[in-house]
């Protein structure tokens, strides 16, 4: 009798411990499979291409910024961010879904043109768009990938807008109610913004105020380019001297000195940018030589810190490109800054591969930003 009562107790001991069955959960739809086709020889903006698919839609390894606010805000990044989980973090997502984006309206013809209009189509739907608005508005989150993460989103619509695809006109209807959130959140903070944020990382207002005001040009968001190019004026019209020598810094992926100088063509006149240059950064030669400014070095290209150098090489090309495209012709600092230009981009384009997942989830996005010339005149 006594062993008959172990054994019943035994038994509903092993039923009440065993684990409850999963509540029944909407799943998303896997990412589309792809087989993308060989590259074109020659063509170098295919292997930025091959990158970035291979990327956005991976979710692991990932690092997030999350503010949790209960038990109930542990997730997986997907379920966080459910169009921009992939490429490692946030900001890499939405740059690498600006890459796809920037190679169809430059290179209509890519072998990958299926890929990315099939890539794009998956992310860019009215329900995940929702969850990134719901994200964007919870408590806590107001500081969320600010700036520059929020600057890659708004340079994203542009080329949207810009493309002659069908599908665009949908993805930007889409993306809209995103893009007006983060241009009023990111309105409110500029009037709380005492001083400019002068780092070589993630939060420099420079860079991230430069995409910024070409999105306003190119989205007619006239108070709002107002509003940012009285604070670029306020913040730096009478900067001087900017210490280019202390550069850069041994996890910079962007020049403070350069990154304001390529900001501030886009709000002075040509006279009136030279003069203002020619304070700012008098370390420029006349000499036509490109080495007063030499590329930054990587020792240990798996470091996710480090390879920052290689982003600070192509980020630099880009900006000494764009200082030299808006002086005055016959400028004598011209030559100088584009053969600097040239031998960081030589260095920053090399070091662009699948080799390390560190360098590969985002540096093709900072080439296509280089090659493309995005940001210089109408391009």
């Amino acid at each position: 009798m006594i062993r008959y009562l172990v054994m019943g107790l035994a038994a509903c001991l092993l039923v009440a411990c065993a684990p409850a069955p999963a509540p029944e959960t909407d799943v998303a739809p896997p990412a589309p499979a792809l087989v993308l086709p060989d590259s074109r020889e020659g063509v170098v903006t295919d292997r930025f291409a091959r990158l970035a698919l291979q990327c956005v839609h991976r979710e692991y390894p990932n690092k997030i910024s999350h503010v949790m606010n209960s038990d109930a805000d542990a997730a997986t990044p997907r379920e966080l961010y459910p169009a921009f989980y992939g490429c490692f973090d946030w900001h890499s997502s939405v740059h690498g879904h600006w890459l796809l984006a920037r190679i169809l309206n430059t290179d209509p013809g890519t072998p990958y043109r299926d890929a990315i209009i099939t890539v794009l189509g998956h992310s860019f739907t009215p329900e995940k768009i929702a969850g990134e608005v719901a994200y964007f508005k919870a408590e806590g989150r107001a500081s969320f990938e600010r700036p520059y993460g929020t600057a890659w989103f708004l340079q994203l619509m542009t080329e949207l807008r810009e493309s002659d695809l069908r599908e665009a006109n949908d993805w930007v209807g889409s993306l809209e109610p995103l893009e007006s959130l983060i241009e009023a959140e990111t309105s409110t903070w500029l009037t709380k913004l005492a001083y400019p944020i002068r780092l070589g990382t993630h939060n420099q207002t420079a860079f991230a105020f430069g995409l910024m005001l070409d999105w306003s040009k190119a989205s007619n968001a006239g108070a709002f380019n107002a509003q940012l190019t009285r604070k670029v004026f306020e913040f730096h019209s009478a900067d001087v001297n900017c210490p280019l020598a202390y550069e850069p810094s041994g996890e910079d992926f962007l020049s403070p000195c350069l990154m304001e100088a390529d900001l501030m063509r886009r709000v002075m006149q040509a006279d009136q940018y030279a003069s203002w240059l020619e304070a700012f950064l008098p370390q420029i030669p006349t000499t036509g030589s490109g080495d007063w400014l030499l590329p930054g070095v990587v020792l240990d290209p798996s470091d996710g810190k480090l390879v920052h150098l290689d982003g600070v090489n192509l980020s630099r090309a880009w900006a000494l490109e764009g200082i030299a495209s808006a002086l005055p012709e016959g400028d004598a600092r011209i030559p100088s800054l584009l053969a600097a230009a040239e031998l960081h981009k030589e260095t920053g384009i090399a070091a662009v591969s699948d080799t390390h997942y560190s360098g590969s989830h985002w540096l093709a996005s900072f080439a296509t930003y280089l090659e493309t010339r995005r940001g210089i005149g109408s391009q």
